[in-house]
């Protein structure tokens, strides 16, 4: 891929749009999330049929994510993330107006396809400006992600407050969002391809560099999936704290992970990945152990909000290794990306069944072994430090997998 922007200020300008694509990406996906009662209502849906539909999130994500590279070879990157955000944004309108189960499926697989190729590009963009800049970038745009996904949740809560329909809260959002998205996307770096590159083919299974990266992936975003949609339980259930205080506990990890992943670019651009993933580790479990140990509800939040501190920067890096570990970043990004929106779908479920079966104690007892898991593969993350050679993820060939 051949670039067009070269000097320091149009990088610059370029990380700042970039991290605006990622701020509008996340008020999507907290836009949808606090609107889920009111689309499961509509389409006359139980809990497990909605369970059902929601994992089509996930299979359209999986199936998608490989088309990235290809669709940025053909349209260069900026005009590819100007198309893959505003399908994005838009497809935020079809859940909601989903009039039964079979619908709701389909809407959630577009939902999903449209989101994990936008994903794969801003992601890869993000790590060529990480790149240019010779210095960490990637925490600081998930955490822009993060304070995205804040801003639509808040706004959506104040929707479902008031009792507006989710219909046309959806339909405001996605305008104001793909405006917002196409306009920032003016200024994110144009790569285009050599003219004598091959392009990617529309399939392959993702490289075996990314299934050990996807590893470490795969264990932040299971705590961070099982902190996100049971921590309230744990604290009503577990400890008896009020509603009030039980949802207390998931906005401060929210708040905690989008506040560490803002600063965390500081911490590893001075003590690198693999160290700064191997003391996150030892914090998450510390907080695990916490949470599992808490006889008070004060002691359980504060093991979640450690839980969310040493999982914040571990997905942010894991896409940066991925984009710098091999002369195929698309192909190896999507893997990634693969691999942790698989964790975040199972996660959820695996925990209800251990507690199921045994307690929530239990639950958070694997929680805290795969945040300990991190200090063992933080060293596959070496490919993400600023001493390792820079490869570009811009949409580089992906070999076809078959022989």
């Amino acid at each position: 891929m051949s670039g067009v922007v070269c000097d320091q200020r149009e990088v610059r300008r370029a990380r700042y749009a970039v991290a605006a694509v990622f701020a509008v990406h996340g008020a999507v996906t907290g836009s949808f999330a606090t609107r889920v009662p009111w689309i499961q209502d509509h389409a006359s849906v139980s809990a497990g049929q909605l369970g059902f539909a929601l994992a089509f999130t996930a299979l359209g994500a999986s199936c998608s994510m490989p088309l990235a590279g290809r669709i940025t070879h053909r349209l260069g990157s900026r005009t590819a993330l100007r198309g893959l955000i505003a399908l994005w944004t838009l497809a935020l309108l079809l859940p909601s107006l989903a009039p039964n189960l079979p619908t709701l499926c389909l809407a959630m697989f577009v939902y999903g396809a449209t989101a994990g190729m936008a994903d794969v590009a801003m992601n890869a963009l993000g790590v060529e400006v990480e790149n240019r800049l010779d210095k960490s970038i990637m925490s600081g745009l998930h955490g822009m992600w993060s304070a995205g996904a804040l801003v639509g949740s808040a706004a959506g809560t104040l929707a479902a407050h008031l009792g507006t329909d989710a219909r046309l809260h959806h339909a405001l959002a996605a305008a104001a969002l793909t405006l917002l998205g196409v306009a920032a996307c003016r200024w994110v770096l144009d790569l285009q391809p050599t003219e004598d590159e091959e392009p990617p083919p529309r399939f392959a299974l993702p490289p075996r560099s990314a299934l050990l990266i996807g590893a470490a992936g795969f264990c932040a975003v299971f705590a961070e999936g099982a902190s996100l949609d049971w921590s309230a339980v744990y604290l009503r259930d577990q400890l008896g704290s009020s509603a009030g205080l039980a949802a207390a506990s998931t906005t401060g990890f929210m708040l905690t992970m989008a506040l560490a992943r803002l600063i965390g670019d500081t911490v590893v651009n001075r003590f690198g990945a693999v160290r700064t993933v191997r003391a996150g580790g030892v914090l998450a479990a510390l907080g695990g152990l916490l949470i599992v140990l808490a006889g008070h509800p004060a002691v359980a939040m504060g093991g979640f909000a450690l839980l969310g501190l040493g999982i914040a920067v571990v997905v942010p890096l894991c896409f940066a290794a991925a984009g710098r570990s091999g002369p195929n970043p698309s192909q190896a990004i999507a893997g990634v990306a693969t691999i942790t929106y698989t964790s975040g779908l199972i996660a959820p479920s695996l925990i209800g069944s251990v507690a199921q079966a045994t307690s929530l104690m239990v639950s958070f007892g694997l929680v805290t072994a795969l945040a300990f898991g991190l200090t063992v593969l933080a060293g596959v993350l070496r490919a993400g430090d600023r001493d390792r050679p820079k490869v570009s993820p811009a949409t580089a060939a992906v070999p076809d997998p078959r022989p």
